[in-house]
């Protein structure tokens, strides 16, 4: 299924993700070839749930701290990072509009 620009520049938007080369787009249109597997699943007659364990009660744990002082290794996890923090993508920030982008999928 070929993904179309006006999606792609949608999903952009939402997810804050790039997808303007061709290995962005591949891995797009194989993730949406994934899913709509299940589409061929027959769920006639079959209610929504709200938990896969409906038939259990779920309680919540104690939240208690087993360990700590570990800073230094988390950030070693950390792609970029500006001082003792994750550097997360931008939130709240507009993209360039769909005109204005030169997306890998303008061209085909």
């Amino acid at each position: 299924q070929k993904v179309s620009v006006e999606m792609l520049d949608h999903l952009e938007h939402l997810a804050l993700v790039d997808f303007r080369d061709s290995e962005g787009v591949e891995r797009l249109q194989k993730a949406i070839q994934f899913a709509d597997q299940l589409q061929e699943v027959n769920t006639d007659g079959v209610e929504p749930m709200d938990s896969v364990l409906e038939d259990r009660c779920l309680y919540l744990r104690e939240d208690d701290v087993t360990e700590g002082n570990c800073t230094k290794e988390l950030l070693e996890n950390a792609r970029e990072k500006v001082e003792e923090y994750f550097v997360a993508p931008p939130g709240n920030i507009p993209l360039p509009k769909l005109e204005e982008q030169d997306t890998f999928l303008q061209g085909s």
